[in-house]
């Protein structure tokens, strides 16, 4: 009978802290560490993981290393140097990398970590903060068959939803490529709910028309009267997070000589709305950016004054 893996955990922001209370509630035994050192003892304490000193001293007691960071040059950190990841991972060990990163960093990586004899797959997240806490995230895997069944049942743990993408990488293509739809169909129905209460529309009103009719998307269903006409603002996905990741999508494009018009204006409408509106913007508020610009703002009259 196979042996139940030991799990590390790097990365305990917004999904990260979720993600391991459900790896946690399947009876994992735990190792995390963050950045923030008291982040990472409330975790420790909140889930019963052993808090670790280092990404090192993480790895040092893993079969599996999941890694859920903001960027793949964070990830290329915490794995390299004297108090790295990999100067604690045995041989045969496994990396999950879960961030949203660039497919071809994740390549190279993938190719330097299998000179080391340990592997890696990609396996980035869909579905935000609340899916995370209940454990029906959706993921994409890109790796060797072999490696993604090894870490299925960890991924089970924390998703309901696992589709094999393909080679390693593919994984974060989709990932980059399926947040790009999610941008431009947030932007286009902003636009719709301005132009709408120009009109004389009520914005609440055409959430629920739009969202039993072919206009709904996931922002029309989650998004837009939760966080943008209640003005919370607060879904708990940054806006530079949105733009950086639709830079690895137009990355992709750029790569596979793709044109793609329509994304690269996405992306100069989100990377504008970042410089407009600041840092540490949750991404939900570049709805700020297209009421700026349409002179309005969602929830007022029908002039939207």
């Amino acid at each position: 009978m196979q042996e139940t893996p030991r799990i590390g955990f790097i990365g305990l922001g917004a999904m990260g802290e979720p993600m391991v209370a459900r790896l946690a509630a399947a009876g994992y035994a735990l190792a995390v560490y963050d950045a923030d050192a008291a982040r990472t003892a409330r975790v420790a304490a909140a889930t019963g993981a052993r808090a670790a000193a280092t990404p090192k001293d993480t790895a040092s007691t893993s079969d599996i290393l999941v890694t859920m960071l903001p960027s793949s040059a964070i990830v290329e950190k915490v794995l390299g140097g004297d108090d790295g990841a990999l100067a604690g991972l045995a041989e045969g060990a496994l990396i999950v990398d879960m961030s949203s990163g660039v497919p071809d960093v994740t390549r190279t990586l993938a190719g330097k970590v299998a000179d080391l004899r340990i592997e890696m797959i990609d396996a980035p997240v869909s579905g935000g903060v609340s899916r995370a806490r209940t454990g029906e995230l959706a993921i994409m895997a890109g790796g060797e068959a072999a490696a993604i069944d090894r870490a299925e049942p960890v991924l089970k743990a924390m998703g309901t939803s696992i589709v094999r993408t393909g080679p390693i990488g593919s994984a974060h293509a989709m990932k980059a490529l399926n947040n790009l739809v999610s941008a431009g169909g947030f932007l286009i129905g902003i636009e719709a709910l301005l132009i709408g209460q120009k009109f004389g529309l009520d914005p609440a009103l055409m959430v629920d028309v739009l969202n039993v009719s072919t206009g709904m998307n996931n922002s029309t269903q989650k998004k837009f009267k939760q966080f943008v006409l209640s003005r919370k603002f607060d879904a708990g996905f940054g806006l530079d997070l949105m733009v950086k990741d639709l830079g690895i999508a137009l990355g992709v494009a750029n790569a596979t000589s793709t044109p793609a018009p329509f994304s690269g204006l996405c992306l100069d409408m989100w990377a504008s709305a970042q410089k407009v509106l600041g840092p540490g913007q949750d991404h939900t508020a570049v709805a700020k950016f297209s009421e700026l610009i349409a002179g309005s703002t969602l929830g007022g009259d029908e002039n939207g004054k």
